[in-house]
Protein backbone atom coordinates (compact mmCIF):
# COMPACT_ATOMS: atom_id res chain seq x y z
CA UNK A 1 0.00 0.00 0.00
CA UNK A 2 1.38 3.41 -1.09
CA UNK A 3 2.81 5.61 1.54
CA UNK A 4 0.89 8.67 2.52
CA UNK A 5 3.08 12.26 1.73
CA UNK A 6 2.92 13.95 4.68
CA UNK A 7 4.89 17.06 2.39
CA UNK A 8 1.31 17.23 0.71
CA UNK A 9 -0.68 18.60 3.28
CA UNK A 10 -0.69 22.04 4.57
CA UNK A 11 1.56 21.90 7.47
CA UNK A 12 4.12 19.23 7.11
CA UNK A 13 5.15 19.54 10.51
CA UNK A 14 2.11 18.00 11.94
CA UNK A 15 -0.25 14.89 10.99
CA UNK A 16 -3.32 15.80 9.98
CA UNK A 17 -6.38 15.88 12.11
CA UNK A 18 -8.97 13.72 11.16
CA UNK A 19 -12.36 13.51 12.48
CA UNK A 20 -14.08 9.81 12.43
CA UNK A 21 -17.79 10.30 13.12
CA UNK A 22 -19.18 6.53 13.87
CA UNK A 23 -23.17 6.00 14.55
CA UNK A 24 -23.74 3.27 17.47
CA UNK A 25 -27.32 1.91 16.24
CA UNK A 26 -28.63 -0.94 18.17
CA UNK A 27 -26.20 -3.91 19.16
CA UNK A 28 -23.32 -3.95 16.28
CA UNK A 29 -20.96 -6.35 16.89
CA UNK A 30 -18.26 -4.84 15.05
CA UNK A 31 -18.73 -1.39 16.83
CA UNK A 32 -15.82 -1.86 19.08
CA UNK A 33 -13.68 -3.25 16.14
CA UNK A 34 -14.25 -0.52 14.21
CA UNK A 35 -13.77 2.26 16.81
CA UNK A 36 -10.21 0.45 17.71
CA UNK A 37 -9.24 0.41 14.10
CA UNK A 38 -9.78 3.67 13.55
CA UNK A 39 -7.84 4.57 16.56
CA UNK A 40 -5.02 2.52 15.64
CA UNK A 41 -4.48 4.75 12.23
CA UNK A 42 -1.25 5.40 11.03
CA UNK A 43 0.39 9.07 10.08
CA UNK A 44 -2.78 11.25 11.03
CA UNK A 45 -3.78 12.32 14.26
CA UNK A 46 -6.90 10.09 15.26
CA UNK A 47 -10.41 11.46 17.17
CA UNK A 48 -13.69 9.45 17.04
CA UNK A 49 -17.00 11.10 17.04
CA UNK A 50 -19.09 7.95 18.54
CA UNK A 51 -22.87 8.96 18.18
CA UNK A 52 -25.33 6.94 20.38
CA UNK A 53 -27.82 7.03 17.92
CA UNK A 54 -29.91 4.18 19.74
CA UNK A 55 -27.27 1.65 20.74
CA UNK A 56 -28.60 -1.28 22.91
CA UNK A 57 -25.51 -2.16 24.37
CA UNK A 58 -22.72 -0.90 26.72
CA UNK A 59 -20.52 -0.33 23.70
CA UNK A 60 -20.77 3.71 23.50
CA UNK A 61 -19.92 3.92 27.43
CA UNK A 62 -16.75 1.45 27.27
CA UNK A 63 -15.85 3.21 24.04
CA UNK A 64 -16.00 6.44 25.35
CA UNK A 65 -14.09 6.05 27.83
CA UNK A 66 -10.72 5.10 25.34
CA UNK A 67 -8.56 8.37 24.87
CA UNK A 68 -9.35 9.76 21.22
CA UNK A 69 -12.96 8.84 21.89
CA UNK A 70 -15.98 11.50 22.03
CA UNK A 71 -19.06 10.14 22.57
CA UNK A 72 -22.67 12.53 22.10
CA UNK A 73 -26.50 11.72 21.04
CA UNK A 74 -28.78 11.20 23.75
CA UNK A 75 -29.72 7.76 22.45
CA UNK A 76 -32.61 8.32 19.97
CA UNK A 77 -32.07 7.17 16.66
CA UNK A 78 -31.85 10.59 14.50
CA UNK A 79 -30.81 8.17 11.26
CA UNK A 80 -27.84 8.52 9.38
CA UNK A 81 -28.11 12.01 7.92
CA UNK A 82 -28.56 13.69 11.00
CA UNK A 83 -26.26 11.41 13.07
CA UNK A 84 -23.64 12.31 11.04
CA UNK A 85 -24.60 15.53 11.01
CA UNK A 86 -24.42 15.48 14.98
CA UNK A 87 -21.28 14.07 14.93
CA UNK A 88 -19.56 16.68 12.94
CA UNK A 89 -20.48 19.32 14.84
CA UNK A 90 -19.18 18.16 17.29
CA UNK A 91 -15.78 17.01 16.11
CA UNK A 92 -12.69 19.03 15.65
CA UNK A 93 -10.79 17.81 13.07
CA UNK A 94 -9.32 19.29 9.93
CA UNK A 95 -10.95 16.49 7.88
CA UNK A 96 -14.21 14.54 8.45
CA UNK A 97 -14.20 10.71 8.03
CA UNK A 98 -17.57 9.01 7.31
CA UNK A 99 -17.15 5.37 8.76
CA UNK A 100 -19.74 2.68 9.27
CA UNK A 101 -19.93 0.91 12.67
CA UNK A 102 -19.98 -2.37 11.12
CA UNK A 103 -16.81 -1.46 9.15
CA UNK A 104 -12.82 -1.98 9.92
CA UNK A 105 -10.07 0.37 8.49
CA UNK A 106 -6.71 -0.97 7.74
CA UNK A 107 -4.34 1.28 9.43
CA UNK A 108 -3.14 3.16 6.15
CA UNK A 109 -6.76 3.83 5.02
CA UNK A 110 -7.73 7.21 6.68
CA UNK A 111 -4.08 8.77 5.75
CA UNK A 112 -4.19 7.80 2.10
CA UNK A 113 -7.58 9.32 2.12
CA UNK A 114 -6.60 12.72 3.23
CA UNK A 115 -3.70 12.39 0.51
CA UNK A 116 -6.01 12.16 -1.87
CA UNK A 117 -8.86 14.75 -0.53
CA UNK A 118 -5.66 17.03 -0.59
CA UNK A 119 -5.50 17.12 -4.27
CA UNK A 120 -7.06 20.52 -5.24
CA UNK A 121 -9.58 19.21 -7.82
CA UNK A 122 -10.91 16.61 -5.36
CA UNK A 123 -13.63 16.98 -2.90
CA UNK A 124 -14.21 13.35 -1.41
CA UNK A 125 -11.82 10.53 -1.32
CA UNK A 126 -13.67 7.12 -0.42
CA UNK A 127 -12.36 4.16 0.08
CA UNK A 128 -12.48 0.78 -1.74
CA UNK A 129 -14.71 -1.53 0.97
CA UNK A 130 -14.69 -4.98 0.76
CA UNK A 131 -16.92 -7.52 2.30
CA UNK A 132 -15.71 -8.47 5.80
CA UNK A 133 -16.80 -12.38 5.50
CA UNK A 134 -15.04 -12.39 1.76
CA UNK A 135 -12.10 -9.58 2.30
CA UNK A 136 -11.47 -10.47 -1.39
CA UNK A 137 -14.52 -9.10 -2.80
CA UNK A 138 -15.66 -5.82 -3.16
CA UNK A 139 -18.61 -4.54 -1.21
CA UNK A 140 -18.14 -0.99 -3.35
CA UNK A 141 -15.60 0.85 -5.54
CA UNK A 142 -18.08 3.77 -5.47
CA UNK A 143 -21.49 3.94 -6.06
CA UNK A 144 -23.74 4.22 -9.41
CA UNK A 145 -25.96 7.00 -9.79
CA UNK A 146 -28.48 6.80 -12.63
CA UNK A 147 -29.85 9.85 -14.71
CA UNK A 148 -33.21 9.43 -13.15
CA UNK A 149 -31.67 9.69 -9.54
CA UNK A 150 -31.62 5.68 -8.92
CA UNK A 151 -27.74 4.54 -6.62
CA UNK A 152 -26.72 1.52 -6.03
CA UNK A 153 -23.62 -0.02 -5.23
CA UNK A 154 -20.86 -0.88 -7.82
CA UNK A 155 -18.36 -3.71 -8.35
CA UNK A 156 -20.77 -5.90 -5.53
CA UNK A 157 -18.91 -8.83 -5.24
CA UNK A 158 -15.81 -7.87 -7.74
CA UNK A 159 -12.34 -8.56 -7.33
CA UNK A 160 -10.54 -5.52 -7.27
CA UNK A 161 -8.37 -5.15 -10.52
CA UNK A 162 -7.48 -1.06 -10.47
CA UNK A 163 -4.16 0.48 -9.23
CA UNK A 164 -4.85 4.00 -9.27
CA UNK A 165 -8.14 5.89 -7.69
CA UNK A 166 -10.85 6.32 -9.91
CA UNK A 167 -13.54 8.46 -10.30
CA UNK A 168 -16.99 7.47 -9.29
CA UNK A 169 -20.33 9.07 -9.55
CA UNK A 170 -21.02 8.44 -5.25
CA UNK A 171 -19.46 7.78 -2.48
CA UNK A 172 -20.57 5.41 -0.31
CA UNK A 173 -21.00 6.47 3.05
CA UNK A 174 -19.52 3.89 4.89
CA UNK A 175 -16.04 5.13 4.38
CA UNK A 176 -14.93 8.79 3.02
CA UNK A 177 -13.19 11.27 3.73
CA UNK A 178 -13.43 14.67 3.00
CA UNK A 179 -11.94 18.23 4.05
CA UNK A 180 -14.21 19.51 7.22
CA UNK A 181 -14.12 23.01 5.13
CA UNK A 182 -15.81 21.42 2.10
CA UNK A 183 -18.37 19.65 4.40
CA UNK A 184 -18.60 23.19 5.81
CA UNK A 185 -19.29 24.82 2.60
CA UNK A 186 -22.26 22.01 1.56
CA UNK A 187 -23.27 22.27 4.94
CA UNK A 188 -23.43 18.68 5.45
CA UNK A 189 -26.36 16.03 4.99
CA UNK A 190 -29.65 16.95 4.67
CA UNK A 191 -31.27 15.67 8.12
CA UNK A 192 -34.72 14.67 5.94
CA UNK A 193 -33.23 12.12 4.39
CA UNK A 194 -32.77 10.24 7.14
CA UNK A 195 -31.03 7.28 5.44
CA UNK A 196 -30.41 6.13 1.81
CA UNK A 197 -29.50 8.60 -0.85
CA UNK A 198 -27.56 11.51 1.65
CA UNK A 199 -24.03 10.15 0.48
CA UNK A 200 -24.67 10.05 -3.05
CA UNK A 201 -26.59 13.63 -2.74
CA UNK A 202 -23.15 14.91 -1.06
CA UNK A 203 -21.55 13.27 -3.95
CA UNK A 204 -23.24 15.06 -6.68
CA UNK A 205 -23.55 18.03 -5.18
CA UNK A 206 -19.26 18.22 -4.86
CA UNK A 207 -19.58 17.69 -8.72
CA UNK A 208 -22.03 20.25 -9.43
CA UNK A 209 -19.21 22.39 -7.63
CA UNK A 210 -16.19 21.46 -9.80
CA UNK A 211 -14.50 18.80 -7.70
CA UNK A 212 -14.10 14.81 -8.20
CA UNK A 213 -15.20 12.34 -6.47
CA UNK A 214 -12.59 9.36 -6.21
CA UNK A 215 -12.32 5.58 -4.92
CA UNK A 216 -9.38 4.51 -3.84
CA UNK A 217 -8.45 1.17 -4.13
CA UNK A 218 -5.33 0.82 -1.32
CA UNK A 219 -7.67 2.14 0.95
CA UNK A 220 -9.44 -0.40 2.38
CA UNK A 221 -12.18 -1.22 4.77
CA UNK A 222 -14.26 -4.31 5.61
CA UNK A 223 -17.54 -4.11 5.86
CA UNK A 224 -20.58 -5.94 7.22
CA UNK A 225 -22.63 -5.77 4.48
CA UNK A 226 -26.38 -7.14 4.60
CA UNK A 227 -28.74 -5.95 1.78
CA UNK A 228 -32.01 -5.80 3.48
CA UNK A 229 -35.54 -5.46 1.90
CA UNK A 230 -38.48 -4.17 4.39
CA UNK A 231 -41.48 -1.45 3.80
CA UNK A 232 -39.74 1.57 5.70
CA UNK A 233 -36.19 1.05 3.48
CA UNK A 234 -38.81 1.09 -0.03
CA UNK A 235 -40.31 4.27 1.75
CA UNK A 236 -37.28 5.97 2.39
CA UNK A 237 -35.21 5.04 -1.16
CA UNK A 238 -38.05 5.64 -3.51
CA UNK A 239 -39.06 8.76 -1.12
CA UNK A 240 -35.36 9.81 -1.12
CA UNK A 241 -34.79 9.72 -4.98
CA UNK A 242 -37.62 11.69 -5.75
CA UNK A 243 -36.46 14.21 -3.55
CA UNK A 244 -32.94 13.78 -4.32
CA UNK A 245 -33.51 14.73 -8.55
CA UNK A 246 -36.26 17.47 -7.78
CA UNK A 247 -33.74 19.54 -6.01
CA UNK A 248 -30.26 18.81 -7.58
CA UNK A 249 -31.41 17.92 -11.16
CA UNK A 250 -31.35 21.64 -13.45
CA UNK A 251 -35.03 22.35 -14.43
CA UNK A 252 -34.15 21.90 -18.24
CA UNK A 253 -32.78 18.53 -17.04
CA UNK A 254 -36.32 17.64 -15.23
CA UNK A 255 -38.41 18.90 -18.49
CA UNK A 256 -36.09 16.92 -21.08
CA UNK A 257 -35.92 13.75 -18.53
CA UNK A 258 -39.58 14.15 -17.55
CA UNK A 259 -41.02 11.16 -19.96
CA UNK A 260 -38.48 8.65 -18.74
CA UNK A 261 -39.01 9.87 -14.84
CA UNK A 262 -42.88 9.34 -15.57
CA UNK A 263 -42.15 5.71 -16.87
CA UNK A 264 -39.69 4.93 -14.17
CA UNK A 265 -42.68 5.82 -11.76
CA UNK A 266 -45.03 3.94 -13.26
CA UNK A 267 -42.44 1.01 -13.15
CA UNK A 268 -42.05 0.96 -9.71
CA UNK A 269 -45.69 1.66 -8.81
CA UNK A 270 -46.37 -1.82 -10.39
CA UNK A 271 -43.41 -3.34 -8.85
CA UNK A 272 -44.49 -1.94 -5.43
CA UNK A 273 -48.19 -3.74 -6.22
CA UNK A 274 -46.75 -6.60 -6.77
CA UNK A 275 -44.43 -6.71 -4.27
CA UNK A 276 -46.54 -5.42 -1.56
CA UNK A 277 -45.10 -1.92 -0.58
CA UNK A 278 -48.04 0.22 -2.52
CA UNK A 279 -49.01 2.13 0.96
CA UNK A 280 -45.26 2.71 1.70
CA UNK A 281 -44.72 4.31 -1.81
CA UNK A 282 -47.95 6.40 -1.58
CA UNK A 283 -46.76 7.66 1.98
CA UNK A 284 -43.67 8.72 0.38
CA UNK A 285 -45.28 10.74 -2.20
CA UNK A 286 -47.39 12.13 1.02
CA UNK A 287 -44.92 13.21 2.76
CA UNK A 288 -43.03 14.82 -0.20
CA UNK A 289 -46.80 17.29 -0.82
CA UNK A 290 -46.31 18.12 3.18
CA UNK A 291 -42.59 18.97 2.83
CA UNK A 292 -43.22 20.86 -0.27
CA UNK A 293 -42.12 24.39 0.82
CA UNK A 294 -39.02 22.39 2.36
CA UNK A 295 -37.94 21.19 -1.17
CA UNK A 296 -38.80 24.36 -2.91
CA UNK A 297 -36.21 26.07 -0.21
CA UNK A 298 -33.60 23.46 -0.76
CA UNK A 299 -33.95 22.95 -4.23
CA UNK A 300 -33.22 26.78 -4.83
CA UNK A 301 -30.04 26.49 -2.27
CA UNK A 302 -28.50 23.97 -4.13
CA UNK A 303 -28.98 25.26 -7.59
CA UNK A 304 -27.14 28.50 -6.44
CA UNK A 305 -24.50 27.18 -5.33
CA UNK A 306 -23.77 25.01 -8.80
CA UNK A 307 -20.86 26.46 -10.51
CA UNK A 308 -20.95 23.56 -13.22
CA UNK A 309 -23.81 23.32 -15.62
CA UNK A 310 -25.89 20.22 -15.60
CA UNK A 311 -24.65 19.06 -19.42
CA UNK A 312 -20.14 18.73 -17.80
CA UNK A 313 -21.36 16.68 -14.51
CA UNK A 314 -23.92 14.96 -16.03
CA UNK A 315 -21.61 12.85 -17.69
CA UNK A 316 -20.84 10.75 -14.27
CA UNK A 317 -24.01 9.13 -14.42
CA UNK A 318 -25.17 6.32 -15.81
CA UNK A 319 -28.37 5.51 -18.00
CA UNK A 320 -28.03 1.84 -17.37
CA UNK A 321 -29.50 -0.25 -14.64
CA UNK A 322 -26.78 -2.90 -13.92
CA UNK A 323 -26.92 -3.74 -10.45
CA UNK A 324 -27.04 -7.33 -9.08
CA UNK A 325 -29.58 -6.00 -6.32
CA UNK A 326 -32.56 -4.70 -8.10
CA UNK A 327 -34.08 -6.00 -10.93
CA UNK A 328 -37.17 -4.02 -11.52
CA UNK A 329 -39.83 -5.64 -14.80
CA UNK A 330 -39.04 -5.12 -17.87
CA UNK A 331 -34.82 -3.76 -17.25
CA UNK A 332 -33.49 -4.73 -20.54
CA UNK A 333 -36.32 -3.28 -22.17
CA UNK A 334 -35.94 0.02 -20.19
CA UNK A 335 -32.17 0.18 -20.34
CA UNK A 336 -32.25 0.16 -24.43
CA UNK A 337 -34.99 2.65 -24.65
CA UNK A 338 -33.15 4.96 -21.82
CA UNK A 339 -29.88 4.89 -23.59
CA UNK A 340 -31.24 5.60 -26.67
CA UNK A 341 -33.45 8.72 -25.52
CA UNK A 342 -30.54 10.39 -23.12
CA UNK A 343 -28.21 9.85 -25.96
CA UNK A 344 -30.71 12.13 -28.32
CA UNK A 345 -31.61 14.27 -25.40
CA UNK A 346 -28.15 14.63 -23.42
CA UNK A 347 -26.94 17.60 -25.94
CA UNK A 348 -29.69 19.95 -25.04
CA UNK A 349 -29.39 19.68 -20.81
Amino acid sequence: MPEASLSSYPDSNRLPRVSAIVLAWKAEPLLRQSVESLLASAKVEIEVVLVDNGCTTDDVEVLSKLPGVVAVGEGENLGFSAGCNLGVAASSGDYVALVNGDAIVEPNTLARLVEVVDQADVGIAAGAVRLADEPELLNSRGNEVHVLGVSWIGGFRERETRSEPTETAGAMGACLVTARSHWDRLGGFDPHYFAYHEDADLSIRTWRVGLRVLNVPDAVALHRYEFSRNSFKYYLVERNRLMFVATLWGTRSLLLLAPPLLALELVMLLLSVKEGWFRDKMRGYGWLWRHRKHLGERRRRVQAERTVPDRVWMRVLTDRFNTPLINPPGVGLLNALMTSYWRVVRRWV
